[in-house]
């Protein structure tokens, strides 16, 4: 774990496909390898992308830096914009689509804790 300022350009960063999602990238800017108590990612969903119905074991906060899309936190639907913030409590079930036409990235903050995905249909969600 560093105990030196990390500074980094994102763009050296590769983004990897997320499986369970539909046009769907995920770039780990700082890891929890590199921070003690949190780990900062960044999602990149295509226009229509988006990913499935899933709970985690840990809360997640989030910044909508581009487009728009519907996010679905436990029974209700909210449509989020550039410039949004959204925490979604650990063991809530969520998803997310994005915009057809415009796309959606965000920034996610976890705490650098074990996370467990379940995908609904799966025990556990």
């Amino acid at each position: 774990m560093s105990k030196t300022p990390i500074v980094k350009p994102s763009d050296s960063i590769a983004a990897e496909v997320v499986g369970a999602g539909t046009g769907t990238k995920r770039q780990v800017l700082i890891s929890d390898q590199e921070a003690p108590h949190f780990a900062l990612r960044r999602f990149i969903m295509e226009p229509g992308g988006g990913m499935p119905k899933h709970t985690n074991t840990v809360e997640h906060e989030q910044y909508v830096l581009k487009g728009k899309a519907l996010v679905g936190i436990g029974e209700k639907t909210f449509e989020v914009n550039a410039g949004d913030a959204v925490y979604i409590p650990e063991g809530v079930p969520h998803w997310y689509e994005a915009d057809k036409t415009e796309g959606f990235e965000f920034l996610c903050i976890v705490p650098n804790k074990e996370d467990v995905i379940r995908v609904c249909g799966e025990p556990g969600c």
